[in-house]
């Protein structure tokens, strides 16, 4: 029997203005944002929130998640040598040997960084506005399984974070990685995030009155991660270190925020049905 895998093959690059690179990463992780932006518009509308609110937001939000993304990609995977070579970690560059320097981009972002960077950033972002933080981060949650999906698509256009060589008919042949068929564990994440949003942005628009204090953003980050744990099982690991461990890098960091995911969602629904309780006393 012939199957017909998927032969996956698109250049990273769209197009090169005049030296530029033109990437589908970042047109993917910008695309997802807008996105994100415009939902949560629509959700400050509801909740009757100023609108410059939501500008402080965007603002804050961007570069919580940029910059912790970052960070955590070099520091939990390859901390010996971006520690070695700082200016790499903070610019989108890779210095070449006799000097000198070329533009990269940041070919390396961790969701578990983006995920912490935002909720520092979100800290900031109470701070000046008033807004209590867990309030914030249950409406940024309705949305954040779009942005989160829209991130994989672009790690599945730079053909990285394969999966593992398999004889399913839906495998893809990452030619630029080599000439086995894959798991496209991206699309997979990819597929499961959206999915994730879908329940969100559902559950916000049938059952806001009875889900707060919490209770969306616990629901995101236990879904998100629980769903990132399962299907690290069938990636290829994604340094040499992990090879030697039962697993690996990115399900470990999964277990802090799934376990604090049902946390919030249990806090959430006390917190809510007790404030009930005293309204209707």
């Amino acid at each position: 029997m012939i199957l017909n895998y998927i032969n996956w093959n698109p250049d990273p690059e769209i197009f090169n203005l005049f030296g530029l690179s033109i990437r589908y990463y970042p047109v993917f992780f910008v695309a997802g944002l807008i996105l994100c932006l415009y939902l949560l518009g629509w959700i400050y509308k509801q909740e009757k929130l100023p609108e410059k609110d939501l500008n402080l937001l965007s603002t804050y939000a961007f570069i919580g998640i940029l910059v912790g993304a970052r960070l955590g990609h070099c520091l939990f995977y390859e901390p010996d040598y971006y520690l070695s070579n700082p200016l790499e970690m903070l610019l989108p560059i890779k210095l070449v040997e006799g000097g000198g320097f070329k533009f990269t981009g940041y070919r390396g972002l961790a969701s578990h960084g983006g995920t912490l960077g935002l909720i520092i950033a979100l800290i900031f972002y109470s701070r000046k506005t008033k807004h209590n933080i867990i309030d914030t981060l249950d409406l940024i949650a309705v949305v954040a399984g779009l942005g989160a999906g829209f991130i994989r698509l672009a790690n599945l256009m730079n053909s990285e974070i394969i999966g593992m060589p398999t004889s399913k008919p839906w495998a893809f042949i990452f030619h630029r990685v080599d000439q086995f068929p894959r798991h496209p564990a991206q699309l997979y994440e990819a597929l499961a995030y959206f999915l994730i949003f879908g329940i969100t942005i559902t559950l916000y628009k049938t059952k806001r009155k009875q889900l707060k204090n919490g209770f969306f953003f616990g629901l995101t980050l236990a879904l998100i991660f629980i769903a990132r744990f399962f299907i690290e099982f069938i990636k290829e690991r994604q340094v040499a270190f992990e090879e030697t461990m039962a697993l690996d890098m990115g399900q470990i960091l999964s277990l802090p925020y799934i376990l604090l995911g049902f946390v919030f969602i249990i806090y959430g629904i006390w917190k809510t049905r007790k404030s009930q309780r005293i309204e209707t006393v």
